[in-house]
């Protein structure tokens, strides 16, 4: 016979304090780590030495992790995979792509097109009716004094 040994479940732990100041400074971009080091450096040497190296290790010198994903992305979207038929049907997709980016462009340009329209002519309205108001007025006035 074997012993079934039951796994008592962990609770979910909170994160640490160096966890929760690492997702704070990431929060707030490059410039916070910066600051971070510069800040450590003035009170503490060893602090700020401390965040150069994690730094350097961690590769939070580097700019925007985000945009190389998306170049590298972008880059192994266009290559060739080597079968013709898929990239044959992989351009069809990116020109129907395209095209329905442009035809949507297009579409939010007429309405921008519409919205100033009709925001001109209400702006136009208005002024007529200014205008008209103030000549009855005008008319009204001498009208009284004859």
């Amino acid at each position: 016979m074997t012993a079934l040994a039951t796994a008592t479940p962990t609770p979910s732990a909170q994160p640490g304090w160096l966890s929760r100041a690492e997702m704070w400074l990431d929060a707030r971009g490059k410039g916070a780590w910066i600051a971070a080091m510069v800040l450590g450096f003035v009170f503490f040497w060893p602090v700020g030495l401390a965040l150069v190296i994690y730094m350097s290790f961690s590769n939070k010198w580097s700019c925007g992790g985000r945009k190389s994903h998306s170049m590298r992305t972008a880059h192994f979207a266009m290559s060739p995979s080597g079968n013709s038929a898929f990239d044959a049907y992989k351009a069809d997709t990116l020109k129907r792509l395209q095209d329905e980016q442009e035809n949507f462009e297009a579409f939010l340009e007429r309405l921008r097109a519409a919205k100033d329209k009709a925001e001109f002519d209400q702006f136009m309205d208005e002024r007529a009716k200014d205008a008209k108001a103030r000549r009855t007025e005008a008319a009204a006035e001498q009208t009284e004094d004859a």
